[in-house]
């Protein structure tokens, strides 16, 4: 009861003053939505990327060349590329970790053919492609080991380039050129949506490694290698045992370095969140200041509240009151006011973050120790900025409060 009664005696203070309570608890408010909203941005980001990173492949594990120090300086991915397809045969040979390996050969062009033109990513790929990526053929087939041996001219197509070149029209059978070498339409792909890097997964063609080197490249060195592990208990052996047998395959001895990088979806996808972690404690750390600026207002306005109520804690002083009623009471108000400014603040970042998902394609999420955290910190808040001003009023001599006018 006696709770009951310091509770209701605060909330009565509080609604005594309705828009100066409203004002004070702005801070709060405007504070603990900002943190939330922040919080759940970076989040929301995060998950995205993580998801990204999931729709890559199922266990993938890719090498890239390069990564060797020479004359004292290192060098990063691709700075010296001694990849071929004998090293993806060797380790097809040798891997006994990996279920499935590609050869990656880049060759970006502009590609002609139905309606137009269009300049594209295109990736000479081995058959094994869409089991690593979990990236199956919508319509028509992928192309097979047969098409590799023999270098066809065969592709297929990504849903971004089909919506370019032939928006109204089946393209399987179809002819298109790239870089002036004709290629024959034989499958599209289901559609996969933005990369992890931001960039559009569909706007690709895919054909055969061997095709590309020789027919548009003329080179013998591919891009990278992308592999699956068999299961995902066993990245990190697939991916030692892939370091080992491209170690023998560039016959690195003892003491060399690697001239290569072997990295999982892990590295990955720590890698692409690291950023938007830094960045998201950077937006919640500069919105927890308007949580402080919220705090000296509800100290000052109870501070106010205690040169007010002068009279009247000189006369509950009088009949009997401990100056600890007093402390709790005032400390009771500062707290009840904060808290009630958090959960005002909490609502109105669910107002937001629905906005944000539902009509700016922002995507945000609220995890709900964010919210357990932020009406914490509100607490808090009211308890320390309120202290003070309960102490005040707590510490005052009866006589001279009875007689302050």
């Amino acid at each position: 009861m006696q709770l009951k009664n310091i509770l209701k005696v605060a909330w009565k203070s509080i609604l005594k003053s309705r828009m100066r309570s409203l004002l004070t608890a702005l801070g709060i408010i405007i504070g603990v939505a900002a943190v939330v909203v922040m919080v759940a941005i970076g989040d929301g980001a995060q998950k995205q990327v993580e998801d990204q990173i999931a729709s890559l492949g199922s266990n993938m594990i890719i090498i890239f060349p390069g990564s060797v120090n020479q004359g004292g300086v290192r060098g990063g991915f691709g700075s010296i590329n001694r990849f071929t397809l004998d090293d993806v045969q060797r380790i097809k040979d040798n891997a006994t970790l990996i279920k499935a390996v590609t050869p990656i050969v880049r060759a970006n062009s502009q590609v002609i053919g139905g309606t137009g033109n269009w300049f594209t990513q295109v990736l000479g790929v081995s058959p094994e492609y869409p089991e690593i990526r979990s990236w199956p053929v919508a319509s028509g087939e992928f192309f097979t080991e047969r098409d590799v041996i023999s270098r066809a001219k065969v592709c297929v197509l990504g849903q971004e380039v089909v919506n370019q070149l032939f928006p109204d029209d089946d393209p399987i059978g179809q002819q298109i050129r790239i870089r002036n070498v004709p290629f024959k339409v034989i499958g599209v792909l289901t559609e996969k949506g933005q990369s992890a890097m931001g960039t559009n997964s569909d706007d690709i063609i895919l054909a055969p490694a061997t095709t590309v080197l020789d027919r548009l490249l003329g080179g013998r060195y591919i891009s990278f290698i992308q592999a699956s592990a068999v299961s995902n208990d066993q990245i990190q052996q697939a991916q030692e045992q892939l370091r080992q047998i491209m170690r023998d395959a560039h016959k690195l001895t003892q003491g060399e370095e690697d001239d290569f990088t072997v990295r999982n979806q892990a590295d990955i996808s720590e890698a692409a969140t690291e950023t938007s972690r830094i960045l998201t404690i950077l937006l919640a750390s500069v919105a927890g200041v308007s949580l402080v600026v919220g705090g000296i207002g509800i100290m000052n306005i109870m501070l106010v509240s205690v040169t007010e109520r002068t009279r009247e804690i000189g006369i509950r002083l009088s009949i009997g009151a401990r100056a600890s009623d007093i402390l709790i009471q005032f400390l009771t108000e500062a707290t009840v006011l904060s808290l009630t400014g958090g959960l005002i603040g909490i609502l109105l970042s669910f107002a937001v973050t629905y906005i944000l998902n539902n009509y700016t394609g922002q995507a945000a999420l609220i995890r709900p120790e964010i919210i357990i955290m932020a009406v914490g910190f509100a607490g808090a808040i009211g308890i320390f900025f309120g202290f003070y001003p309960a102490r005040k009023a707590a510490n005052l001599n009866p006589i001279d409060a009875l007689r302050y006018e």
